[in-house]
């Protein structure tokens, strides 16, 4: 049986641990998929989005770590799997394992969640106004639109299932190409529904998006939630080489070229009721039973007096696994329940260097300076031809979004550069452009 079909009772199981009471409902416990998708009430609107959102983090950490190794940002020792210094060093990559299967189920459980809201939405005969259901909507599609690009972003030329309504008659996979166009259309037409989404949502939004809110005295309203879309519209736009879109895109979005580079909207956790706790902390020092441990390239490549090395700290003494030694933990998270950014000013403002590196190269610079100064390094002198810059801004990327996201992997291959890895690290490992399609996806 497919992974798909599955997945809608993962789903619901997920919504039924933080359940809270539903007016009116026979199942207390958790909105069944008829009541939800039927006839959704508010209640169960309140309840089923807070299940998707609390999926959004289902196996964060293994998608992370795996794109992260692929990228060598830093290497995943866990002394009882050693498929993390082996298949994903190596290349040699198995369809039916955890980083390949869990990463894949935990975003379509998530957009299943989704699709159901959605179809509850259209179908409800609950007191929803219509600015309500275009907010619903454009929330909705946004955090659809981002497990599909999470997926995409594994499965690269593999490409995606868009239309996963049915489980029973799953749509085709379409390639890369397509499935960015897919998602690019779905933002755009998220951004219109929030636009006409009057100024408050009709349930509640975690608060690791408050930093969009235009008034922190005041509860996020679909206004600001619109300057995320477009600020992950134009990732994808990126990702696509349409850098006029680009532009045009942030300057919808929460960029903001004299802000915190730490603004943005982000995955939150917490150690309370039926929540989770950060699944990319581990404490320093941690021993070969589950460490990340930085490349030791991240250290040696990096401009003397760069404050983001800080992002890895020194051991107290080095740690060795598979032929593998490394003297830094990787320590960006500095607590279990530290939040994990979904989306920073400091890729925008990035992006903002890249949409301009070609037709206008001093604004493209004036960006990178940006990120140098907080950095703490002096301004960029370097060459100002595309490929220079290509390469200046692929470094600042490297450093500032460094075991966030699996950023490095991602950009090295888009710009066909997967070579800048190497030398690898020891004799038989390789690079991969793509993880494999989960075998029991049947195509």
């Amino acid at each position: 049986m497919k992974i798909l079909k599955n997945i809608l009772i993962l789903g619901l199981f997920s919504l039924a641990v933080i359940s809270c009471e539903i007016e009116d409902a026979t199942n207390l416990n958790g909105p069944t998929t008829d009541s939800a998708s039927e006839d959704l009430s508010r209640a169960e609107l309140i309840q089923t989005m807070a299940g998707a959102l609390a999926d959004m983090r289902g196996r964060l950490g293994t998608q992370i770590d795996a794109n992260a190794v692929a990228g060598r940002e830093y290497w995943r020792f866990q002394s009882s799997d050693p498929r993390w210094t082996a298949d994903l060093l190596t290349g040699t990559l198995d369809n039916n394992t955890f980083y390949t299967t869990g990463p894949f189920a935990a975003r379509y459980a998530t957009v299943k969640d989704i699709n159901l809201i959605l179809a509850g939405l259209e179908n409800s005969s609950a007191d929803f106004s219509e600015a309500e259901k275009a907010a619903t909507r454009g929330f909705a599609n946004t955090i659809k639109a981002h497990e599909l690009l999470m997926v995409l972003n594994q499965q690269f030329q593999n490409g995606i299932r868009l239309d996963v309504n049915d489980p029973d008659n799953l749509g085709p996979f379409v390639s890369f190409d397509e499935g960015l166009t897919a998602i690019f259309d779905m933002l755009t037409a998220a951004t219109t529904d929030l636009s006409n989404g009057g100024t408050a949502f009709p349930f509640t939004v975690p608060a690791g998006f408050d930093g969009l809110k235009a008034d922190a005295a005041e509860d996020i309203t679909p206004a600001d939630f619109a300057t995320f879309t477009n600020g992950l519209a134009a990732r994808v736009e990126a990702y696509r080489g349409n850098y006029a879109s680009v532009i045009t895109l942030l300057g919808n979005s929460f960029m903001d070229m004299g802000g915190s580079l730490a603004t943005g909207a982000y995955f939150t956790f917490s150690l309370t009721g039926a929540d989770i706790a950060n699944p990319l902390f581990f404490a320093q020092n941690s021993t070969v039973a589950n460490a990340r441990i930085a490349h030791p390239s991240f250290i040696t490549d990096a401009e003397a007096g760069d404050t983001r090395l800080g992002k890895a700290t020194l051991r107290d003494a080095s740690l060795t696994s598979d032929g593998l030694t490394g003297t830094h933990d990787v320590f960006i998270y500095t607590s279990n329940i530290a939040p994990v950014g979904i989306m920073r000013n400091e890729e925008l403002i990035l992006l903002s260097a890249e949409a301009n590196h070609i037709t206008d190269p001093p604004a493209a610079v004036a960006a990178i300076d940006v990120i140098r100064t907080a950095a703490g390094l002096p301004a960029y002198t370097g060459g100002t031809t595309p490929a220079e810059l290509v390469t200046e801004i692929l470094n600042q990327r490297r450093y500032s979004l460094y075991a966030e996201g699996g950023h490095r992997w991602i950009d090295l291959r888009r710009f066909n550069r997967l070579s800048d890895l190497e030398p690898l690290d020891r004799a038989g490992d390789a690079t991969f452009e793509q993880f494999p399609t989960p075998a029991n996806e049947n195509r």
